[in-house]
Order: structure tokens, then C-alpha cells, then sequence
């Protein structure tokens, strides 16, 4: 039975890899690229560097400080109910006056 090997890429795959990557980008801009690259993977590194930090500081306070005791909250004054507001006012029907039934007839 034949294995698919599935995973990192080998020997002669990379250069297949790289080739294409220098035909796409181009030779001139390898350089800037793989900088950036750096850049970016070095502020990642601190990044998550400095995050771990923040977390052993935190776990340390409250290892070494026992929680404050809570102060009980005494329950809210029942509010009143609100008077029922009315949604639309009221309007007069309106009746039609003789010139406007004239009209309407002829």
C-alpha cells in the first residue's frame, strides 16, 4: 500500500517553491520581502514574549494576595410602574364641505 507523504515540503519540492516565488515577486524584491518578514516575526515574537509576561505578573498578585473580601450589595427599591403612554393623539374626523362634494359629483 502506498503512503501519501502529507507535511512539510522536501528537497526538491522547496526549490519548485522557491522558483515560483522568484517569478512572481521577482529577484529584486526577495530581499525587501524577506526583511519585512523578519520585522514582522521578531514584533510577533516580543508581542507574545511580553502577553506571557503580563500573565505570570497576574497569576503571581493573586497568588500572593488573597481576594478582598465582597462587600454585600443591598437590593434596589422596586421602581413604580410607568403611566401608560399614549401612542397616537387623538384626531377630529373630518367631515366634507359642500364645494368639495360638488366636485367629486360632476
Amino acid at each position: 500500500m502506498i503512503n501519501p507523504m502529507i507535511g512539510m515540503p522536501q528537497g526538491a519540492e522547496w526549490l519548485v517553491i522557491l522558483a515560483i516565488v522568484v517569478l512572481v515577486f521577482g529577484a529584486a524584491k526577495l530581499p525587501d520581502l524577506a526583511r519585512g518578514t523578519g520585522q514582522a516575526l521578531r514584533i510577533f515574537k516580543a508581542e507574545t514574549k511580553g502577553l506571557k509576561d503580563d500573565d505570570d505578573a497576574d497569576k503571581d498578585e493573586t497568588d500572593a494576595a488573597p481576594p478582598a473580601p465582597k462587600a454585600e450589595i443591598p437590593p434596589a427599591a422596586p421602581v413604580p410602574p410607568a403611566a401608560p403612554v399614549d401612542s397616537a393623539p387623538e384626531v377630529a374626523p373630518v367631515t366634507p364641505t359642500s364645494e368639495q362634494s360638488d366636485t367629486r359629483n360632476s
